[in-house]
């Protein structure tokens, strides 16, 4: 339904699907799926005003305060009556996507100590080269050699026509460029020149969740060539920390090269909702609440902040998996001087949230062993000099309760 929608999964489970899927690659085309029995069960229980299950991470504020369904409500509300009026009783309907959201691979230069190999080509490098694959795990059989030539020759000739037919029928008039890192996707530059050639530019609402390492790409320039020509954009520009700090928790940062690319962005830009700072919550980034704060000052900018959704209970880069107790504590202290804004309201309803040790109390050391074995294995592979355990020390009894993790 969209990317925030708890489903089971089809194919490979994914981190926030509910059910493992089959570990068999069965692609479905947008014409089989956009009618199927699922989408039209889903639009039957919408007209009948039921609150889906599907819908939890904006029906409970999972991930932040400022949820998807406002940003389509907002851009799409003046298509409520025709969306009606074609729908039948059955939930079939003729009408046809105008917004697209396809993340053509998981293309990126990044390894954010958050993330994973679905969504990062460095983490799925890095994973085979230090054999760390648990091949017997339905949900990793989508790196099988056979299975990526599937992938790859229905990317090929279904997903990018999908694509290439909807831009040449003028049909596109939001796209949300996501990864992966977009910017590195061939496919990004070429369809966005081509929506521009087409004379679509003021048409389009184009938005990006973007690591901002790069913003030329063979002599075009992101802000001057493509954004300079759209309706209007928006910029979410991933960054989970300041300084050394940032460049640990997302591995390939160069954080002066950001504060550049930003900058660059801020000069062309006509509204505060045009560049954004996207911030994700995490443990060792609760220390950098106040200094992405005050990088927003600086900039004059607002932040989009959202927290690491926790599916498990080794997700020790969560702040979830602190004891209740040293949750409150550091919560209670970073918003003594926050300002009201979405980073104050993530991390005041943090305090409201069931913690690791509440969800899973029979599991909860054993998942935190296991995360921070993790935690330390990646900080040896990638030869880290400055470690979770040195941002920790900022605060002693985080830093001492994550020193008595005992790992195997």
């Amino acid at each position: 339904m969209c990317c925030a929608s708890r489903e089971p999964a089809q194919n490979f489970e994914q981190y926030i699907d509910t059910a493992a899927g089959t570990g068999r690659y069965i692609p479905i085309t947008l014409d089989e799926h956009w009618n199927s029995e699922h989408m039209r069960s889903v639009r039957r229980r919408m007209i009948a005003g039921e609150v889906l299950p599907e819908c939890e991470v904006c029906n409970e504020k999972l991930l932040n305060t400022d949820v998807y369904r406002s940003y389509f409500n907002r851009l799409f509300g003046h298509k409520y009556d025709e969306a009606m009026r074609v729908t039948d009783e059955d939930g079939r309907t003729d009408m046809l996507p105008v917004s697209w959201d396809y993340r053509f691979s998981n293309l990126c230069n990044f390894k954010c100590r958050m993330c994973g190999d679905m969504l990062s080509s460095a983490w799925e490098s890095e994973q085979r080269q230090h054999d760390m694959i648990n091949w017997s795990d339905a949900k990793n059989s989508w790196m099988q050699p056979d299975i990526r030539r599937e992938i790859s020759k229905f990317q090929d000739t279904e997903i990018e026509q999908e694509f290439s037919t909807a831009v040449e029928q003028h049909r596109v008039e939001e796209i949300y460029w996501v990864g992966g890192e977009p910017l590195m996707y061939e496919q990004h530059w070429r369809y966005m020149k081509r929506i521009i050639e087409l004379g679509d530019g003021p048409r389009l609402y184009a938005r990006y969740n973007t690591n901002l390492s790069r913003i030329d790409y063979r002599g075009v320039n992101l802000y001057r060539d493509i954004l300079s020509h759209v309706r209007d954009w928006q910029i979410c520009a991933s960054l989970d920390g300041t300084g050394t700090t940032g460049e640990y928790i997302r591995t390939g940062l160069d954080y002066e090269q950001w504060r550049r690319n930003f900058a660059i962005g801020l000069d062309i830009s006509k509204n505060r909702r045009q560049m954004r700072i996207d911030f994700t919550l995490t443990l060792p980034g609760l220390f950098e609440v106040r200094r992405i704060q005050e990088l927003a000052r600086e900039f004059d900018v607002d932040i989009l902040a959202k927290v690491v959704f926790g599916f498990s209970p080794d997700i020790i880069m969560s702040p979830l998996a602190l004891p209740r107790d040293l949750l409150h504590d550091i919560v209670d202290d970073l918003c003594t001087d926050l300002p009201t804004g979405a980073m104050r309201d993530v991390l005041e309803q943090l305090k409201s949230r069931p913690t690791f040790q509440e969800q899973w109390p029979d599991s909860w050391h054993a998942g935190l062993a296991k995360g921070k074995t993790r935690v330390l294995k990646l900080e040896h592979i990638r030869g880290d000099s400055y470690r979770m355990s040195d941002i920790l020390k900022e605060h002693p009894e985080i830093h001492a309760w994550y020193e008595d993790i005992r790992t195997d």
